[in-house]
């Protein structure tokens, strides 16, 4: 989806500030894990990391307090230098 179309979904559904839930599938591996965790703040996020049946895969979901749309979707183009990642 373009970008200032979903800014204008986002605008449309939320009351920023507000809490967001981001999910990801990607590739298994260290790296990916530890980049993904590094994008949200430890200490107030919810994230949640498993592993898929075979392990080849996780799936991580993460809630965190957004300020804006546009905070939203720089926290996505930082995911996109991940090989293999699915934004749900």
């Amino acid at each position: 989806m373009e970008a200032s179309a979903f800014k204008e979904l986002l605008e449309q559904n939320y009351t920023w500030p507000s809490i967001y839930m981001f999910k990801f599938v990607c590739p298994a591996s260290n790296e990916n894990i530890a980049f993904l965790g590094s994008l949200f703040n430890s200490e107030t996020a919810e994230i949640q990391i498993r592993s898929s049946s075979k392990g080849n895969y996780i799936s991580v979901t993460a809630k965190e307090l957004m300020l804006s749309a546009d905070k939203v979707i720089e926290r996505y183009s930082k995911v996109r230098t991940i090989p293999g990642l699915l934004s749900l």
